[in-house]
């Protein structure tokens, strides 16, 4: 788990189906020089207990929710995981799903839209004054969920919500982040997600197809840099340059 060098490399990606993959966030770790492990704790996979040999945990959306660990036993487990990350002081990023298990292991609420609205399709986010220059490369992004999150008390909001679902992202400490919206989705995935969920475009609140594809041409390039100054904040650097730097040296 470590590199030539002896420093951490390999990130936990959390997965919750088995056609579900990390998209462009796994592959921009990948490109940093990090090896992915996959777990799909949903479909029987266990969870690591010595979580401090890895660099990162990133864990990802689903149709499941945040408050099924009764039904499924893979929320319950990896609702109680979080306590391991955060006691390890491993950098965690929860997306979507991911980041309503991290505000729940916090003690905070996930719930869905009171009048059933779901938020499909690329929205604006408005950063507050904790969030600092995180959203400089861009406030818009792909969501695709039917409930959201309040953030606990314990944690920083970073961003607010332009529709229906008002709380978009939050901190906790400095490398536990949690955020409402897709920076993983990638041309493919709005296809199949598309072609999956299309009974849900047509609830209030979802966008139609050709706007979601248009979204990813206009915001697709400053998600990536967001994304990037993000593993920056998380204490994520880009392991490949920094071998490059000291071969130099």
């Amino acid at each position: 788990m470590r590199d030539p060098q002896g420093r951490k490399n390999t990130v936990l990606i959390v997965l919750h189906q088995k056609q579900s993959t990390p998209g462009r966030v796994g592959e921009l770790l990948e490109r940093r020089g990090y090896v992915l492990e996959r777990r799909f704790p949903c479909l029987g996979c266990d969870l690591p207990l010595n979580i401090a040999d890895y660099a990162g945990v990133v864990v990802f959306g689903g149709p499941m929710s945040a408050n099924d660990e009764t039904d499924f036993d893979g929320i319950r487990r990896e609702i109680s995981h979080v306590e391991t990350v955060l006691k390890a002081d491993v950098p965690y990023f929860g997306i979507c799903l991911g980041g309503q298990i991290l505000a729940r292991a916090l003690g905070g609420v996930v719930a869905p839209h009171p009048e059933r609205h779901m938020e499909v399709g690329y929205t604006k986010v408005v950063p507050t004054a904790a969030a600092g220059d995180l959203f400089d490369h861009s406030e818009f992004f792909f969501q695709f969920h039917r409930e959201g999150f309040e953030t606990p008390d314990c944690c920083e909001l970073l961003a607010e919500g332009t529709n229906s679902f008002p709380q978009q992202a939050f901190r906790y400490g400095e490398k536990s982040y949690g955020i409402q919206f897709h920076p993983e989705i990638t041309l493919e995935m709005i296809h199949r997600w598309n072609m999956g969920g299309a009974h849900r475009l047509m609830l209030p609140g979802a966008q139609p197809k050709r706007a979601h594809i248009k979204g990813w041409e206009l915001f697709n390039d400053g998600v990536e840099r967001w994304t990037l100054n993000l593993f920056d904040r998380m204490g994520l650097p880009d392991l490949r340059l920094s071998t490059t730097a000291q071969a130099a040296e």
